[in-house]
């Protein structure tokens, strides 16, 4: 069966929420998912084996959380190369991890990324913004059976 890992790193536990929603939305879709805190990832082997990856952070100060920051330099020796990626977060007022993290993936860890990255306002999470988290991970989801 196919499987995807979601990370993410989350400040007031939004990011968490939306990381939750998106792993619902590969679910419903037919794909397993682990959903892992940025901070349980001691090394590049807890990376490994998946046929889709989804890595979300908080934007804070303008930037990622420096433990997804961490996480992304173990993901860079984790052969994720060619495989399906989505990048997601929530932010208060700019809202750039999100396409830090996209861009990271794709352009020097070659994945094949879905779409773009999400961005979500927070507060905000209302039931339209919910189903965009949903929406994400069947996605990622399509992308990753196609593939298979």
């Amino acid at each position: 069966m196919a499987k995807a890992l979601i990370v993410y790193a989350s400040r007031t536990g939004t990011t968490k929420r939306i990381a939750g929603v998106i792993a619902e939305g590969i679910r419903d879709a037919g794909v397993e998912v682990d959903l892992v805190d940025v901070k349980d990832v001691a090394n590049e082997s807890k990376l490994q084996g998946y046929d889709g990856y989804a890595f979300g952070s908080a934007t804070y100060h303008g930037e990622m959380m420096q433990p997804m920051k961490t996480m992304l330099f173990l993901a860079e020796k984790a052969q994720v190369e060619g495989k399906i990626g989505g990048a997601f977060g929530a932010y208060g007022w700019s809202g750039e991890a999100p396409e830090r993290i996209y861009d990271t993936m794709k352009n020097i860890f070659s994945m094949d990324m879905v779409g773009t990255s999400l961005k979500l306002k927070s507060p905000g999470l209302t039931p339209v913004v919910l189903k965009a988290a949903h929406d994400y991970g069947t996605e990622i989801a399509r992308r990753i059976t196609a593939k298979g």
